[in-house]
């Protein structure tokens, strides 16, 4: 039989946890100290879980004591919002929705998705950027509602995510106009050529340098980065040829900044789409999650 919440109890753990210590909370609930301590002794037995942990003689929250503070903070959040509306008819705060994008994901990308999230209803959309075990431990915490990547991170066996692919881009060689000669003869003209690449783990690295590999062609990788803003900018500014999608380059390419150097086949960007299954689903990121499909 799962043991039933008491909402009191939550209470005085989200206090004590806010203010930090049971001396601080009992003073702000107007309480005992040895009454509060009590309260959350009972609340952890009766949950099972430890939420805190002592250590130098100060109370700090386990990791599901932080992911139980998240709860209690939106369930009391929606309680004073019901009393709004009740009473006053006051319009509901808007809902939160938390994204998180792998730091190589290109930012026209995460663009279309907090463009996507807004329409699909009045929210607050807040965006996390990071490499793939960062958040995918984020989301472990329900830290974080939805992952944007453009690989699939290692997932721990327990976990049970759900990946969707909503985009597939052919990816072409992009340069500045000194590199503009290299379109003839491509791609064995690219021989020994200066590149910008993403790092090692990438899958776009390792595609674009089978391809080249299977081509017998060498490449001169000069610079790495994930950073996808930066790398167009190093292929602005003639560091390197950069592998980018058209939809990526576009703005480059209508300034001049950036020129099409050929075409590499069969080598793509794709981009997925990672939920973790959750009793309470966030409304918008799992009609992002569902139904959104990047054209481009």
């Amino acid at each position: 039989m799962n043991p039933w919440l008491n909402y009191h109890h939550l209470n005085y753990f989200r206090v004590i946890a806010v203010e930090g210590s049971i001396s601080k909370a009992a003073e702000k609930l107007k309480i005992g100290q040895s009454t509060l301590s009590a309260q959350l002794k009972l609340f952890e037995e009766t949950i099972g879980i430890p939420l805190f942990e002592h250590k130098h003689r100060k109370l700090i929250l386990t990791e599901q004591g932080m992911l139980t503070l998240e709860y209690a903070n939106e369930i009391f959040k929606m309680g004073d919002e019901l009393l709004e509306v009740l009473h006053d008819r006051k319009i509901p705060s808007r809902p939160h929705v938390q994204f998180g994008a792998l730091d190589s994901v290109p930012k026209h990308v995460v663009l279309a998705v907090a463009k996507a999230a807004l329409k699909a209803g009045r929210c607050t959309v807040s965006f996390l950027e990071g490499n793939g075990e960062e958040l995918m431990r984020e989301m472990e915490m329900h830290k974080i509602d939805l992952v944007i990547a453009n690989y699939i991170p290692r997932l721990s066996e327990d976990l049970k995510i759900y990946s969707r692919l909503v985009a597939k881009h052919p990816v072409s060689i992009y340069g500045s106009k000194k590199f503009l000669g290299l379109r003839k003869n491509f791609p064995e003209s690219l021989e020994d050529a200066t590149f910008v690449l993403p790092t090692a783990h990438s899958k776009l690295r390792h595609d674009v340098e089978h391809f080249f590999k299977s081509k017998k062609i060498n490449l001169d990788v000069a610079v790495e980065t994930q950073d996808t803003e930066l790398q167009k900018l190093m292929g602005v500014e003639s560091v390197g040829l950069i592998p980018l999608t058209p939809s990526a380059a576009e703005s480059f390419v209508k300034e001049k900044k950036l020129f099409e150097i050929g075409k590499i086949p069969g080598v793509y960007e794709e981009i997925f789409f990672l939920s973790l299954s959750r009793k309470i689903e966030n409304p918008i990121s799992s009609q992002i999650m569902k139904h959104l499909t990047l054209s481009k």
